[in-house]
């Protein structure tokens, strides 16, 4: 016994006696095989398409009465439902070998076609066996058309709820245009320059042009170039045999072979060494990588979205950066505004992340007071969104139903500036009420001062280098005082 569902088929046929041919060669499956219905016009059948008429396959006679037949009648029937599949029998006299009529047929969107009889043939369709064959074949094309556009529903679906998640929020002027910039370069494949100072949100750019692209349903891979120690740059990025120095004990993949098909996302470009900035041209130019330990080179197609807070005008003519790889990846750019040059986002920037942080520690989101917002939109915000960002969770920390401007002030760390004897700026410790141990003081004292550091450098080896810290020192430093 068949091990499927029942097969529903439409059958359009306007001769009785090839009618009940058909009949004849289903009968012995006809518990599975059923004609659902029988017409004898095109018309018919693409009404009863049109209504919801549940069909897995069409079993149709190429010349039929009336003016819709042949290939115009498939293209219709697949135009409506292109799940559907098509079984073609005719009677005309033809060279079985005639390829144009099999291609016409094909490129219309039928699966197979095939003579109704020979001349010593009466009852059956001819070659009953194949034909048989042909209808379980086209019903497993159908379920697997059916499997696959759901796939591919649910990962537009996901696509859809991962750049709704990365909204881009704010409708200034500048904001506007950067939309439509993102929109316009996502349709091209060319590599994209993404410029704006630290926090701007220039990954967040990078993400929305990357799942707006055809590249969407490949992977995006982000990598920060400042947090990579200098030596083991070029194995992230490009990988290595096992066995290719001591201590490759495993094969390893670049995150360009990763990123393979997809986009990958070189924040902090700048900081990327020489000798890596010339294997990285090489893969733009040439489409290919070299894996450290293997001798044939690796063909990759991958999208390059480079990103940096730097001037690389200043950085090619200190010859700290390839002039060529410059041209390279700055085949098309876009400038991310400061917070500053766009205060009118402030408002629908702040509500919206009081709406999603209280959304994910079930909260009601509070309102905010017209003078609190007022005093938000005058801050000179220097780490930009993020800073913003981090100031929302602040607020939220705080319980309040209702933010004012002493909550405000109390978020963006105002009441720890007050004047000494000297009339000087110093923490506001300096209170018989207020002292604490020096070991819980000494961390306070080094966050908050990592956390000014990082707002006002250019990058982390910037911050580092400006600290006196080797890169390490400052990483883990960081990851000590809870700074991401």
């Amino acid at each position: 016994m068949l091990k499927i569902k029942k097969i529903r088929i439409l059958l359009i046929e306007d001769e009785d006696y090839d009618v009940r041919r058909v009949r004849n060669t289903l009968e012995p499956f006809k518990e599975k095989l059923i004609i659902t219905d029988v017409v004898s016009d095109g018309l018919s059948a693409l009404e009863r398409i049109r209504n919801g008429a549940a069909y897995d396959v069409v079993i149709m006679d190429f010349q039929i009465s009336g003016g819709l037949r042949g290939e115009k009648l498939i293209r219709e029937i697949k135009s409506i439902d292109q799940a559907l599949q098509i079984i073609v029998i005719t009677k005309m006299t033809m060279n079985m070998t005639d390829f144009d009529f099999a291609n016409n047929l094909l490129d219309a969107g039928a699966i197979w076609y095939c003579t109704k009889y020979p001349g010593d043939i009466e009852e059956y369709i001819y070659q009953p066996t194949d034909f048989i064959l042909n209808i379980l074949n086209a019903y497993e094309r159908k379920r697997l058309y059916k499997a696959r556009q759901r796939a591919d529903n649910k990962l537009q679906k996901n696509i859809e709820n991962l750049l709704n998640e990365k909204q881009i929020i704010g409708d200034s002027p500048a904001m506007r245009q950067l939309r439509l910039q993102i929109e316009n370069y996502a349709v091209t494949d060319a590599n994209v320059l993404v410029l704006g100072a630290s926090g701007t949100g220039k990954e967040l750019v990078a993400a929305n042009i990357h799942y707006k692209s055809h590249r969407s349903t490949e992977n995006f891979i982000p990598i920060n170039c400042g947090s990579l120690p200098d030596h083991l740059v070029e194995s992230e990025l490009f990988g290595f045999e096992k066995g290719s120095f001591t201590g490759a004990a495993d094969r390893k993949e670049g995150l360009f072979e990763i990123a393979n098909g997809g986009t990958i996302f070189l924040d902090e470009i700048a900081e990327l060494p020489l000798a890596v900035q010339s294997k990285l041209l090489r893969v733009i130019q040439e489409g290919e990588i070299d894996k450290i330990g293997r001798a044939e080179k690796i063909k990759v197609d991958v999208r390059i979205i480079a990103a940096t807070n730097k001037n690389l005008h200043e950085e090619v003519r200190e010859k700290r950066f390839r002039q060529d790889l410059y041209y390279r990846l700055n085949v098309v750019s876009l400038a991310v505004p400061p917070l500053t040059k766009r205060k009118e986002d402030i408002p629908c920037l702040m509500k919206h992340f009081l709406w999603l942080y209280s959304q994910s520690m079930n909260l009601t989101p509070p309102e905010i007071e017209d003078e609190a917002m007022e005093s938000l939109m005058q801050y000179g915000w220097p780490g930009n969104v993020r800073e913003l960002q981090n100031v929302a969770q602040r607020l939220l920390f705080s319980s309040a139903q209702r933010i004012d401007l002493q909550g405000v002030r109390t978020a963006l760390g105002f009441q720890d500036i007050v004047q000494n004897e000297w009339g000087e700026p110093a923490i506001g410790y300096w209170h018989k009420d207020r002292i604490k141990p020096w070991r819980d003081l000494e961390l306070e004292l080094q966050e908050k001062y990592f956390r000014f550091v990082r707002e006002n450098t250019l990058s982390d080896a910037d911050a580092a280098r400006q600290l006196g810290l080797a890169p390490s020192n400052y990483h883990r430093m960081c990851k000590k005082l809870g700074l991401k």
